[in-house]
């Protein structure tokens, strides 16, 4: 019987958890320094990038569920790291802003971070890093929202 499967060497799903778990390394051990998990950092990364954003589109652009910033942004809230603040017309919905505290721990790990993006550039060669983000993004199924 042919196999229908590829083997697990060659299965992406299991490539990019071990890829995944290789990136990471390194910024784990960045951030346990930092007193904040990777989740939180994503949070800081991006609102450091792109300021004030509502919970849905923060939680998107960090690669989180809604559910999950919700709760996230509880345990930030309460360590100072951002301020979130309800809309006036839809009290629904709310916009997180990261605090002077919370800017303090990307600034304080800005060079950290570019030396761990620069040894996986030297590692993979830069035409083959910026390849690998474009077919990365092609996986994503939220790149066009």
């Amino acid at each position: 019987m042919p196999r229908k499967l590829p083997s697990t060497s060659r299965s992406l799903p299991i490539a990019l958890i071990r890829a995944r778990e290789g990136v990471m390394l390194p910024i784990r051990d960045m951030l346990a320094e930092t007193g904040i998990t990777e989740q939180q950092w994503r949070v800081l990364r991006v609102l450091s990038e792109f300021g004030t954003l509502d919970a849905k589109t923060l939680a998107d652009r960090a690669s989180l569920l809604f559910p999950s910033l919700t709760r996230i942004a509880t345990t930030m809230r309460n360590k100072g790291l951002i301020t979130q603040t309800r809309d006036e017309k839809d009290r629904r919905r709310q916009f997180i802003s990261i605090t002077e505290a919370g800017q303090r721990i990307i600034d304080a790990n800005v060079d950290r971070a570019a030396e761990i993006v620069a040894g996986f550039r030297a590692t993979l060669g830069e035409e083959e890093y910026e390849i690998l983000l474009d077919l990365l993004e092609r996986l994503d199924p939220g790149r066009h929202a």
